[in-house]
């Protein structure tokens, strides 16, 4: 079993940065694939960023490509999801998600445990 909470959301203007953190219990971390997923209001969760169980390997959505960076670390079972040049649009509750395997997946049906999410609010 994995539990997940996500720390880092908050209020940014446009343009500015957050890191959000994403920690992780449980002996098997290490060789879970984990990824980033989002909502914002009125609209379907979609998937954000993921990232193998060794960090090797990792996607993004096309709106975050090269705005987001995610990375992980396994000594601190920890997962994280860098930020930049943040929009308006990217306001939504970021949620963190694990898988039980080893690759990285774009698709919110692989993901096995989730954590409750964290408020992201963008101002223009």
């Amino acid at each position: 079993q994995v539990q997940l909470v996500e720390s880092g959301g908050g209020l940014v203007q446009a343009g500015g940065s957050l890191r959000l953190s994403c920690a992780a219990s449980g002996r098997t971390f290490s060789t879970y694939a984990m990824g980033w997923f989002r909502r914002a209001p009125g609209k379907e969760r979609e998937f954000v960023g993921a990232v193998s169980w060794s960090g090797a390997v990792t996607y993004y959505a096309d709106s975050v490509k090269g705005r987001f960076t995610i990375s992980r670390d396994n000594a601190k079972k920890a997962v994280y999801l860098q930020m930049n040049m943040l929009k308006p649009e990217d306001t939504a509750v970021y949620y963190c998600a694990a898988r039980r395997s080893a690759g990285a997946s774009r698709e919110e049906l692989d993901y096995d445990y989730w954590g409750q999410g964290t408020q992201v609010t963008v101002s223009s």
